[in-house]
């Protein structure tokens, strides 16, 4: 089914911003950027699916294998003793000896999903084999690591706002029309206040045109 991604403010990214915007998405692919009205009105029968804030391409985690081998997320079941952030460091090591194979595996599936939940569509491999089946079931692709920044001595952030410093420098690609159809929205109102307030703003994540997170 076709679908109209619509937002106060689309970015695409390379091109100027379009207030009052929509991604018409047909599949996999986008198939028309622009102003609500006229997407509408070139697809009249398409579904639409409203969102808060800025709508911007999907944005690119440098450091997957580092947030998914290095770093154990909680299960909600556990915030209690454990909390909710990702544990690393002097932290790690001493909670590894009680990680088996079931509770690493979760670690990966949640690190994952907090992936997507920060508008997360491309991750940088590669990966063991214990992590790369949950990647593949994930969808989320995988993009060569070259030219990938150093970690922050702080340990990555599952925020690519921490490394690409700007939208231009976080995303994967530029919308485009034909191009696939990885989408992000955020509610906020603006760029800078993207940048300000981070990725954790995000409230949808749309995956080769499959809408795989939202909060709302």
């Amino acid at each position: 089914m076709l679908t109209l991604h619509a937002a106060p403010l689309v970015l695409p990214v390379g091109a100027a911003p379009v207030p009052d915007g929509a991604v018409a998405v047909d599949g996999n692919r986008i198939t028309a950027i622009g102003p609500y009205s006229d997407v509408a009105a070139a697809f009249p029968r398409g579904r639409v699916r409203r969102w808060p804030g800025v709508l911007t391409p999907g944005l690119r985690q440098w450091h997957a294998r580092w947030l998914l081998t290095r770093a154990y997320h909680p299960d909600p079941r556990e915030a209690d003793e454990l909390g909710t952030e990702p544990i690393t460091g002097e932290a790690l090591e001493k909670l590894a000896p009680a990680l088996d194979e079931t509770r690493w595996s979760g670690s990966v599936r949640r690190g994952l999903q907090r992936m997507l939940a920060h508008g997360t569509t491309h991750i940088a491999g590669s990966f063991p084999d214990t992590v790369r089946q949950a990647v593949t079931r994930s969808g989320l692709t995988e993009v060569s690591p070259v030219n990938a920044p150093s970690v922050l001595w702080t340990g990555p952030s599952l925020d690519p706002f921490a490394e690409g410093h700007d939208l231009r420098g976080s995303v994967h690609a530029a919308l485009a029309v034909g191009a696939r159809a990885d989408l992000a929205a955020f509610d906020v109102p603006d760029e800078a206040s993207l940048l300000e307030r981070g990725a954790a703003t995000c409230v949808a994540t749309v995956l080769a045109g499959r809408l795989v997170h939202r909060t709302r």
